[in-house]
């Protein structure tokens, strides 16, 4: 088992309503007066009062080449990072006292919206006192799954090295990605939903020193489950163009929500000897407002039980990799019963699921 210990965030500096993106987003786009009125309702539906970036809107309104996105993500990836790293280990909602950054036995750094060779966890190390001999695993390409599968790689890692600790950064600076002069509706819909969120989880195997640190309510995970759908590439992802990452975004993701994502969601839950009753909360990347409602739909789930997810995607947009872990972290703060159950659930590219069953340690 691997016990969730706790989680950081770096906040991106530049908080911008949603209306004003709105109007940021007509001011940029050449569409038709037709076409605005046609496609700009998707702002109002989204159900998304704020969110969150690293740069401001002045940025928006300038071209900007591949290069100069892709150098600003380097250097913006390594400082929010470090900022939810610190957050993180030193988490007082969460730990009795810091945890070391020489503690940290490997980190796993997901992210898909910027590239770096060496990969940013190396330059977070030569900021800060990790051992030389931590062990690293970047992941890449993984998009909005990917801040569960960076959990399940964790679990699994543990599993084998139970006195070890592992340490999971996501880092998604989305708006670096804007893409000006693309007039595709899958641009338009991903600019209304899609903001920047860096976080860190601290797990540690039952054997670890330093679960003494702890004094917060913890989960631990109990099992992990991946699938991927065959012949789907082309539901979600990136577009590499000489102007950097298009974005590929389908409409049909609310159906494969309430196909894919149901039977994965039955079948793991059957597996593992538990139904969807004795499932406490959901704790599932919010992609959008549709796919919320076609997850309710799917399993008939009460809106409570995914209370946090409708709240992040308000107040933070949908992040990529982050979000679930935006979500996890308020699910953390509350006062959960011992022994009750949970579900972490990301879907992304691929096109792919991803599901972790915690119980809670009361």
């Amino acid at each position: 088992m691997a016990y969730i210990c706790s989680v950081g965030l770096g906040i991106p500096k530049y908080n911008v309503m949603q209306n004003k993106i709105k109007g940021l987003v007509e001011n940029i786009f050449t569409y038709s007066k037709r076409e605005v009125e046609r496609l700009l309702p998707v702002f109002d539906h989204a159900e998304i009062k704020q969110r969150q970036f690293v740069v401001d809107e002045e940025w928006f309104m300038n071209d900007h080449s591949f290069e100069e996105k892709n150098s600003l993500y380097a250097t913006l990836a390594v400082s929010y990072a470090l900022e939810a790293i610190d957050h993180c280990l030193m988490n007082r909602e969460f730990l009795r006292r810091d945890v070391p950054y020489e503690a940290i036995d490997m980190i796993i750094y997901v992210s898909s919206t910027g590239i770096a060779t060496p990969s940013i966890d190396v330059h977070i190390m030569n900021e800060r006192p990790f051992r030389s001999n931590i062990s690293r695993m970047p992941l890449w390409g993984l998009g909005c799954a990917g801040g569960a599968i960076g959990l399940s790689r964790a679990y699994d890692w543990i599993v084998a090295h139970p006195d070890k600790t592992v340490l999971v950064v996501c880092c998604e600076l989305c708006s670096l990605t804007f893409q000006k002069h693309d007039m595709k509706k899958s641009n338009l819909v991903g600019t209304a939903l899609f903001g920047d969120g860096i976080s860190a989880v601290l797990l540690a195997g039952e054997e670890s020193p330093y679960l003494s640190s702890h004094y917060r309510n913890l989960p631990k995970i109990l099992e992990t489950s991946s699938y991927t759908n065959r012949n789907s590439t082309s539901i979600m992802g990136w577009k590499i163009t000489d102007h950097g990452f298009e974005v590929v975004f389908s409409k049909s993701i609310p159906a494969q929500v309430k196909t894919i994502w149901k039977n994965h969601v039955e079948q793991f839950l059957e597996e593992n000897n538990v139904s969807p009753n004795q499932i406490n909360s959901f704790i599932a990347h919010p992609g959008g407002k549709k796919v919320l409602d076609a997850m309710e739909h799917a399993l008939k789930i009460p809106q409570s039980k995914l209370t946090y997810s409708h709240k992040v995607l308000a107040n933070h947009g949908n992040m990529s990799s982050p979000t679930v872990i935006y979500v996890l972290l308020e699910w953390m703060k509350q006062n959960i019963n011992a022994k009750e159950k949970s579900v972490i659930s990301a879907l992304g590219p691929g096109f792919s699921s991803e599901l972790l069953l915690l119980e809670w340690n009361g």
